[in-house]
């Protein structure tokens, strides 16, 4: 059995063993690998960058002046297949300063034989070119040890026998003379110069005064002729823009109005949909319950109808039985009426005139009450005349009228009766 072995991209893990006494190496980097138990041996190795303070202490250079430098490199472990397995031939096993200690013997080596062969004026002004040299010669011994430098740059230079600020001294003398020796000069020149620029001066100024004078009235001129375009321009610009704006509002309008009547096709849409709906509905709620109700009330009234004509139907028959009785009771009536009748007429006829007269003087008192009924509801009658009244004799004048209204309405003659004939005699 074995077990998994994983390294980040920063670290190199080497695999070496196997079985039957196998020399092959695996490299691996930022992966996984095998290792069996007993017959395997893994060991890591740090990719990281490192770095490196070179110091060189008083290192002659080819003009024989002592110099202190001091430089910085960045290094790292080349991963390249051939390269790594360089690198873990030389370094595995050791920590990272033991691996910085080999590089920096390396680099101040080459450092310090790099100083011998240059001035010190080279080294000072040109600290990169320095820099890219050093890393150039150095470059190919440290490479086959399976490292390259990423960077190297010159950190410190200088001396203690004052030779860098003797430098500094002399270029600023230098310096410092051409500078009063240019300040002198400008300062002639200056005066030279100031003289022909016053007088130049007053001839631009004197031009420039007629120009400026020709400038303003050409501006006044020009600002007129601007002010009165700009005008026309923003009268037309106005004009313009109320017309456009009309001609917007107009399509604002048209377009209002295209909208109200999609809008108003809509709601009459929604509104026909509406009365479907409610049409619908009234059928649905209405119209079926109610053909539902008038089919219940026609078969109802059917029935009725039925029942009505079964009870007509009875009733006739009761009313048929009910007149037949009726008819035989009224001829059996009539019948004894006309046997009264009969018998009434016969007598009449035994008996003559005196029987009628007994008949009517019967009735007299339901004629003569009948006749008084109007009187009935008056309460007092009061008769009114003078001395030569008239009264008496229009009382008597109507009896007398009585026996002819009388026999005007039965055709009997009351005057044959002696006790009549007696008084209207005496009134007479």
């Amino acid at each position: 059995m074995g077990n998994c072995h994983t390294v980040g991209p920063n670290e190199a893990l080497v695999v070496s063993g196997g079985c039957c006494g196998s020399d092959v190496k695996q490299y691996v980097y930022g992966g996984w690998a095998w290792a069996w138990w007993c017959i395997t041996d893994t060991q890591r190795l740090s990719l990281e960058v490192m770095t490196i303070l070179c110091r060189c202490e008083n290192i002659e250079t080819s003009e024989g002046v002592p110099l202190y430098v001091t430089g910085v490199a960045q290094v790292k472990i080349m991963t390249e297949k051939e390269l790594l397995a360089v690198a873990c031939e030389q370094f595995l096993g050791k920590n990272v300063q033991d691996v910085k200690n080999v590089v920096l013997q390396t680099l101040e080596g080459h450092l310090r034989s790099i100083l011998g062969t240059l001035t010190v004026e080279q080294i000072y002004q040109d600290r990169d070119q320095f820099a890219k040299l050093v890393r150039e010669v150095a470059a190919p011994d440290v490479g086959r040890m399976g490292i390259e430098i990423l960077s190297f740059t010159i950190k410190d230079v200088y001396d203690k026998v004052d030779y860098l600020s003797s430098l500094g001294k002399t270029q600023t003398a230098a310096v410092r003379r051409d500078a009063d020796i240019g300040v002198a000069e400008a300062e002639r020149d200056a005066g030279i110069r100031e003289a022909e620029c016053k007088k130049e001066m007053l001839d631009v100024k004197f031009m420039a005064d007629t120009k400026i004078a020709d400038s303003r009235r050409a501006f006044e001129l020009q600002k007129a002729a601007f002010t009165e375009e700009v005008n026309i321009k923003t009268a037309e610009a106005q004009l313009a823009y109320e017309l456009q704006s009309a001609r917007e509002q107009q399509k604002i309008r048209q377009e209002e109005i295209e909208i109200e009547v999609v809008q108003r096709k809509k709601q009459i849409d929604v509104e026909e949909k509406e009365i479907i709906r409610k049409e619908k509905e009234l059928i649905a709620t209405v119209k079926r319950p109610a053909e539902a109700e008038a089919y219940r009330i026609q078969q109802i009234a059917e029935g009725e109808k039925v029942r009505q004509v079964l009870m007509a139907q009875a009733e006739a028959e009761k009313i048929r039985k009910l007149g037949e009785a009726e008819a035989f009771v009224i001829e059996a009536i009539g019948m004894a009426e006309a046997e009264g009748m009969k018998l009434k007429a016969e007598a009449l006829q035994r008996y003559g005139e005196a029987a009628q007269l007994a008949l009517v003087l019967d009735a007299l008192p339901e004629i003569a009450a009948k006749v008084a009924a109007p009187l009935s509801k008056v309460d007092e009658i009061v008769v009114l005349s003078g001395e030569s009244s008239t009264a008496t004799s229009q009382v008597n004048h109507l009896l007398a009228e009585i026996p002819a209204s009388v026999r005007a309405i039965t055709g009997v003659d009351l005057m044959k009766i002696p006790l009549i004939q007696k008084a209207t005699g005496a009134q007479a």
